[in-house]
Protein backbone atom coordinates (compact mmCIF):
# COMPACT_ATOMS: atom_id res chain seq x y z
CA UNK A 1 0.00 0.00 0.00
CA UNK A 2 1.41 3.38 -1.04
CA UNK A 3 2.10 5.98 1.67
CA UNK A 4 -0.11 9.06 1.76
CA UNK A 5 0.98 12.70 1.66
CA UNK A 6 -1.34 15.46 2.86
CA UNK A 7 -0.41 18.71 1.06
CA UNK A 8 -2.13 21.63 2.80
CA UNK A 9 -2.28 24.76 0.64
CA UNK A 10 -3.15 28.05 2.32
CA UNK A 11 -3.78 31.07 0.09
CA UNK A 12 -6.77 33.25 -0.65
CA UNK A 13 -6.14 33.37 -4.43
CA UNK A 14 -6.43 30.31 -6.69
CA UNK A 15 -3.86 31.79 -9.11
CA UNK A 16 -1.23 32.45 -6.44
CA UNK A 17 2.36 31.25 -6.45
CA UNK A 18 1.56 29.39 -3.21
CA UNK A 19 -1.08 27.29 -4.97
CA UNK A 20 1.34 26.65 -7.83
CA UNK A 21 4.10 25.52 -5.46
CA UNK A 22 1.57 23.28 -3.74
CA UNK A 23 1.01 21.59 -7.11
CA UNK A 24 4.79 21.27 -7.59
CA UNK A 25 5.12 19.64 -4.17
CA UNK A 26 2.23 17.26 -4.86
CA UNK A 27 3.74 16.28 -8.21
CA UNK A 28 7.12 15.52 -6.63
CA UNK A 29 5.50 13.41 -3.92
CA UNK A 30 3.41 11.55 -6.47
CA UNK A 31 6.55 10.87 -8.50
CA UNK A 32 8.06 9.36 -5.35
CA UNK A 33 5.15 6.95 -5.02
CA UNK A 34 2.89 8.78 -2.58
CA UNK A 35 -0.88 8.91 -2.76
CA UNK A 36 -1.77 12.60 -2.66
CA UNK A 37 -4.46 14.25 -0.56
CA UNK A 38 -4.37 17.88 -1.74
CA UNK A 39 -6.15 20.06 0.82
CA UNK A 40 -6.69 23.58 -0.56
CA UNK A 41 -8.17 25.33 2.47
CA UNK A 42 -9.61 28.23 0.45
CA UNK A 43 -11.10 26.03 -2.25
CA UNK A 44 -12.70 23.76 0.35
CA UNK A 45 -14.17 26.73 2.21
CA UNK A 46 -12.46 26.06 5.51
CA UNK A 47 -13.30 28.68 8.15
CA UNK A 48 -10.22 29.35 10.30
CA UNK A 49 -12.21 31.01 13.09
CA UNK A 50 -12.58 29.02 16.29
CA UNK A 51 -16.10 27.90 17.17
CA UNK A 52 -17.78 26.83 20.38
CA UNK A 53 -18.12 23.32 18.97
CA UNK A 54 -14.36 23.10 18.41
CA UNK A 55 -13.18 24.89 21.51
CA UNK A 56 -11.07 22.55 23.70
CA UNK A 57 -12.72 21.09 26.77
CA UNK A 58 -9.94 20.59 29.30
CA UNK A 59 -12.19 18.24 31.30
CA UNK A 60 -12.92 16.02 28.28
CA UNK A 61 -10.06 15.13 25.98
CA UNK A 62 -12.43 12.82 24.07
CA UNK A 63 -14.80 15.65 23.19
CA UNK A 64 -16.59 15.10 19.88
CA UNK A 65 -15.65 18.09 17.77
CA UNK A 66 -17.68 19.40 14.82
CA UNK A 67 -18.22 17.12 11.80
CA UNK A 68 -16.06 19.43 9.65
CA UNK A 69 -13.13 19.24 12.05
CA UNK A 70 -13.52 15.49 12.57
CA UNK A 71 -13.29 15.03 8.79
CA UNK A 72 -10.04 17.02 8.74
CA UNK A 73 -8.70 15.02 11.66
CA UNK A 74 -9.26 11.82 9.68
CA UNK A 75 -7.26 13.26 6.77
CA UNK A 76 -4.38 14.10 9.12
CA UNK A 77 -4.47 10.63 10.65
CA UNK A 78 -4.43 9.00 7.20
CA UNK A 79 -1.29 10.88 6.14
CA UNK A 80 2.24 9.58 6.52
CA UNK A 81 3.69 12.92 5.46
CA UNK A 82 2.14 16.37 5.98
CA UNK A 83 3.35 19.36 3.92
CA UNK A 84 1.73 22.75 4.57
CA UNK A 85 2.52 25.27 1.80
CA UNK A 86 1.87 28.89 2.76
CA UNK A 87 2.93 32.53 2.40
CA UNK A 88 4.87 34.00 5.30
CA UNK A 89 2.97 36.93 6.82
CA UNK A 90 4.70 38.84 9.63
CA UNK A 91 7.07 35.93 10.30
CA UNK A 92 4.21 33.46 10.69
CA UNK A 93 1.73 31.45 8.63
CA UNK A 94 -1.44 33.22 7.48
CA UNK A 95 -4.66 33.11 9.49
CA UNK A 96 -6.12 30.46 7.18
CA UNK A 97 -3.40 27.93 8.09
CA UNK A 98 -3.11 29.02 11.71
CA UNK A 99 -6.87 28.62 12.14
CA UNK A 100 -6.70 25.13 10.61
CA UNK A 101 -4.16 24.19 13.26
CA UNK A 102 -6.22 25.89 15.98
CA UNK A 103 -9.40 24.00 15.13
CA UNK A 104 -8.09 20.66 13.86
CA UNK A 105 -4.90 19.98 15.83
CA UNK A 106 -6.96 20.10 18.97
CA UNK A 107 -6.77 18.89 22.57
CA UNK A 108 -7.18 15.15 22.80
CA UNK A 109 -6.38 14.70 19.12
CA UNK A 110 -3.10 16.43 18.32
CA UNK A 111 -1.88 16.82 21.90
CA UNK A 112 -2.91 16.00 25.44
CA UNK A 113 -2.24 12.24 25.42
CA UNK A 114 0.75 10.34 26.79
CA UNK A 115 0.90 8.44 23.47
CA UNK A 116 0.50 11.09 20.75
CA UNK A 117 -1.78 10.04 17.91
CA UNK A 118 0.41 11.81 15.37
CA UNK A 119 3.69 10.19 16.44
CA UNK A 120 5.60 8.62 13.56
CA UNK A 121 4.39 11.06 10.93
CA UNK A 122 6.75 13.39 9.10
CA UNK A 123 6.07 17.05 8.47
CA UNK A 124 7.67 19.64 6.18
CA UNK A 125 6.53 23.25 6.49
CA UNK A 126 7.19 25.11 3.22
CA UNK A 127 6.84 28.89 3.38
CA UNK A 128 7.10 31.56 0.67
CA UNK A 129 8.56 34.95 1.57
CA UNK A 130 9.20 38.17 -0.35
CA UNK A 131 12.43 38.95 1.51
CA UNK A 132 15.74 38.42 -0.23
CA UNK A 133 17.74 35.38 0.93
CA UNK A 134 20.80 37.53 1.72
CA UNK A 135 18.88 39.99 3.91
CA UNK A 136 20.16 39.95 7.50
CA UNK A 137 16.53 39.66 8.61
CA UNK A 138 16.02 36.24 7.02
CA UNK A 139 18.12 34.42 9.62
CA UNK A 140 15.85 35.75 12.35
CA UNK A 141 12.80 34.80 10.27
CA UNK A 142 14.10 31.26 9.81
CA UNK A 143 14.69 30.88 13.55
CA UNK A 144 11.26 32.26 14.42
CA UNK A 145 9.42 29.99 11.99
CA UNK A 146 11.42 26.98 13.18
CA UNK A 147 10.59 27.65 16.84
CA UNK A 148 6.90 28.25 16.20
CA UNK A 149 6.20 25.61 13.55
CA UNK A 150 8.66 22.74 14.02
CA UNK A 151 9.00 22.95 17.80
CA UNK A 152 5.76 24.67 18.83
CA UNK A 153 3.38 22.69 16.60
CA UNK A 154 4.96 19.59 15.06
CA UNK A 155 7.03 18.49 18.05
CA UNK A 156 4.36 19.53 20.54
CA UNK A 157 1.95 17.22 18.73
CA UNK A 158 4.32 14.26 18.76
CA UNK A 159 5.86 14.65 15.28
CA UNK A 160 9.58 14.33 15.90
CA UNK A 161 10.70 14.33 12.26
CA UNK A 162 9.81 17.81 11.04
CA UNK A 163 11.51 20.70 9.24
CA UNK A 164 10.81 24.23 8.03
CA UNK A 165 12.03 25.53 4.67
CA UNK A 166 11.42 28.94 3.11
CA UNK A 167 11.48 29.98 -0.54
CA UNK A 168 12.74 33.55 -0.62
CA UNK A 169 12.39 36.40 -3.15
CA UNK A 170 9.00 35.13 -4.31
CA UNK A 171 8.15 38.59 -5.68
CA UNK A 172 11.03 38.41 -8.14
CA UNK A 173 12.56 41.65 -6.91
CA UNK A 174 15.18 42.25 -4.20
CA UNK A 175 13.73 43.43 -0.89
CA UNK A 176 15.82 44.56 2.06
CA UNK A 177 15.26 46.09 5.49
CA UNK A 178 18.24 47.85 7.06
CA UNK A 179 19.16 48.13 10.74
CA UNK A 180 16.99 51.24 11.06
CA UNK A 181 13.90 49.57 9.63
CA UNK A 182 14.12 51.26 6.24
CA UNK A 183 12.62 49.16 3.44
CA UNK A 184 14.04 49.19 -0.09
CA UNK A 185 12.92 47.28 -3.16
CA UNK A 186 14.96 46.77 -6.31
CA UNK A 187 13.99 46.36 -9.94
CA UNK A 188 11.52 43.58 -10.69
CA UNK A 189 12.68 40.75 -12.92
CA UNK A 190 11.18 40.65 -16.39
CA UNK A 191 11.18 38.41 -19.45
CA UNK A 192 13.50 35.43 -19.58
CA UNK A 193 15.15 36.36 -16.28
CA UNK A 194 11.80 36.25 -14.51
CA UNK A 195 10.90 32.91 -16.10
CA UNK A 196 14.26 31.45 -15.05
CA UNK A 197 13.80 32.76 -11.51
CA UNK A 198 10.48 30.99 -11.02
CA UNK A 199 11.63 27.83 -12.76
CA UNK A 200 14.48 27.69 -10.25
CA UNK A 201 11.98 28.19 -7.43
CA UNK A 202 9.97 25.19 -8.65
CA UNK A 203 13.13 23.09 -8.66
CA UNK A 204 14.08 24.27 -5.17
CA UNK A 205 10.64 23.42 -3.77
CA UNK A 206 10.86 19.92 -5.25
CA UNK A 207 14.43 19.58 -3.95
CA UNK A 208 13.35 20.50 -0.40
CA UNK A 209 10.73 17.74 -0.51
CA UNK A 210 13.20 15.22 -1.89
CA UNK A 211 15.89 16.09 0.66
CA UNK A 212 13.49 15.93 3.59
CA UNK A 213 12.18 12.52 2.58
CA UNK A 214 15.61 11.18 1.61
CA UNK A 215 14.64 10.72 -2.03
CA UNK A 216 17.93 12.01 -3.45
Amino acid sequence: MAPTALVVVSHHRPDSLTVHIGDVVAARLKEAGYEIDLLDLRAEGFDPRMTTADQPDWNDRDKAYSPEVRAHMERVLAADVIVPVFPVYWNSPPALLKGWVDRVWNYGFGYGRSRPRLAGKRMLWLGLAGASPDDDFTAWMDETLDRVLREGISHYNGIGEAAVKVLYDVEGEPQHVDEHGNFTKGEALTGAAREAHYAAMDRLAAAHVAAFLGLE
